[in-house]
């Protein structure tokens, strides 16, 4: 009976979702292959995963953004929000909103109420997985109905990072969200050039234009987000002109094969998304440091780089990806299997040990976890892998289930953000502050947040390199690699800007793309 009502209830929700259909402009359908077996989460302050991250972007905006194409934070510009200004000690901001903005669905227009919502909401652990990234701030208010004012408690080292149409910064309707309450992650309302229209589970999800975007109606008519976890079975679809754009494998052998196919275009772009095991350094085995250095002596990244290939992939150098502003390259490691048999025997384990591991089947971090779990047992560890679709294995992951964590991330380029949710004790999982700390780290705590406030930047970049340092010393996880993102398209496909990055780790579908 519960179910019966909460489908009722979805389908309400969707029916209303569906008006925007009626608004949108006649115009070609654009047909994109993910690898997955569904979304999880599209309330976009709880899509974590690739897969909820790329078409999320599509439907949501945020106060500012990145420059479509580009992940510096440089280019950031006005979304939302036509203009801003801060106070002359960085902890006063006052954004002014564009007028006019409609939601989708008929949810009226984006008011000054909607973006304290949002944000309060976005910076709520019960209502957001990117709470944490909200922590400095004291109050948001609405000053008038177009006008909002951020008020800091401390100085943080990008509050433009903060609001931008990334993970916690997008705006959503009020209205919508308070109506729809837990549905809203299935039937989301956002200001952005697509609408949602359904979601059919293990098949679709289908968006439709947005004729009252902001910045004008989509060439494009429709998005066809298809869901195909089977590498094999999409590639079929890409090569059989069922798909216009496709989710491509970061392997080099498939990019090469791809780039063979007539009027393709492969597109390799930022940014890198660092691999880490995350050891829980706090319950068996990984409590005892030799065994975690016996995993880290394991490791053999150039092989890792090697099976990937060179034009994706790149050696991991500290626990905050390349390029990052603070990233500060530290000493790994070596691979030597035989010392790390020698530091198991030392901890007890001289006939090697077995861990229970939870890993998603996504196959592009299956495929990468397996190569890893060679390269382990060479050294006398086993990986018992539990694989499971890779929705339930976010919500494992976060309930503590599984000692080692593999997981792939790329965030704002900043390292505070990196070291905050990944190696904070505020972020370890389970508690009431919990991000994505597998590790139950928090030995770092102090250079964190000191350079999180610090208004030197030479000092900030300072702490930063002490808390890398200190992580990676305690072996809070074992950087792996860093891995580019890659999506094949048909020629006849013009996103409307040139592709060399993209913080929703997929390509932005805007009202300039179209289809030739």
């Amino acid at each position: 009976m519960k179910k019966t009502l909460r489908a009722a209830l979805l389908a309400t929700a969707f029916a209303v979702a569906g008006t925007a259909a009626a608004q949108a402009q006649s115009g070609p359908t654009l047909r994109v292959g993910m690898a997955a077996q569904d979304v999880g989460r599209l309330d976009p302050h709880f899509a974590v995963s690739t897969i909820d991250r790329v078409v999320v972007a599509w439907m949501f905006n945020g106060l500012v953004r990145f420059k479509p194409g580009s992940i510096d934070p440089a280019n950031i510009e006005p979304d939302l929000a036509e203009r801003w200004e801060s106070s002359p000690d960085g902890r006063t901001w006052t954004f002014h909103l564009r007028r006019g903005v409609q939601f989708h669905g008929g949810f009226g227009e984006l008011t000054a109420d909607d973006v304290v919502f949002s944000l309060q909401k976005a910076g709520t652990a019960a209502t957001s997985a990117f709470a944490a990234d909200f922590r400095a701030f004291q109050t948001v208010e609405a000053v008038d109905p177009y006008t909002v004012r951020i008020v800091l408690r401390e100085n943080v080292p990008s509050l433009l990072g903060i609001v931008t149409n990334y993970s916690g910064g997008y705006i959503v309707s009020r209205r919508a969200a308070e109506q729809r309450g837990q549905d809203f992650v299935r039937a989301p309302i956002g200001t952005g050039p697509f609408a949602l229209e359904r979601v059919t589970p293990n098949q679709s999800a289908e968006l439709t234009a947005n004729a009252q975007y902001f910045r004008g109606a989509p060439q494009i008519g429709r998005i066809s987000y298809r869901f195909i976890p089977s590498d094999a079975s999409r590639d079929l679809a890409f090569q059989n002109r069922e798909l216009d754009v496709n989710y491509g494998r970061a392997d080099q052998t498939w990019i090469n094969r791809t780039r063979q196919l007539p009027n393709t275009t492969v597109d390799v772009f930022e940014p890198g998304e660092l691999a880490i095991l995350n050891l829980n350094t706090v319950a068996p085995p990984f409590n005892d440091i030799r065994v975690r250095q016996a995993l880290a002596h394991a490791i053999n990244r150039a092989e890792l780089v090697r099976f990937r290939g060179q034009d994706v992939t790149r050696e991991a150098q500290s626990v905050v990806p390349r390029g990052y502003l603070g990233f500060a390259q530290q000493p790994l490691l070596p691979h030597d299997p035989n010392r790390a048999r020698q530091l198991l025997a030392e901890a007890g384990h001289p006939n090697g040990l077995t861990v229970r591991v939870i890993h998603t089947q996504l196959p592009e971090m299956l495929n990468m976890m397996q190569v890893v779990q060679q390269q382990l047992r060479r050294a006398g560890i086993t990986l018992d892998l539990q694989v499971v679709e890779h929705a339930t294995f976010h919500q494992q992951i976060r309930q503590d289930l599984s000692p080692l964590v593999y997981y792939s991330a790329a965030r704002f380029p900043v390292a505070d953000i990196y070291l905050t949710q990944f190696f904070h004790g505020r972020s370890i999982v389970k508690t009431p502050t919990a991000v994505t700390n597998f590790s139950h780290c928090n030995q770092a705590d102090a250079q964190i947040d000191a350079a999180r406030v610090s208004t030197d930047l030479n000092e900030q970049r300072r702490l930063w390199a002490e808390a890398q340092k200190i992580l990676t010393e305690n072996i809070c996880g074992v950087p792996l690699l860093e891995t580019l993102l890659v999506f094949a398209r048909r020629n006849n496909v013009e996103y409307g800007y040139d592709l060399q990055g993209s913080m929703s780790l997929g390509p932005l579908i805007t009202e300039q793309t179209r289809l030739r």
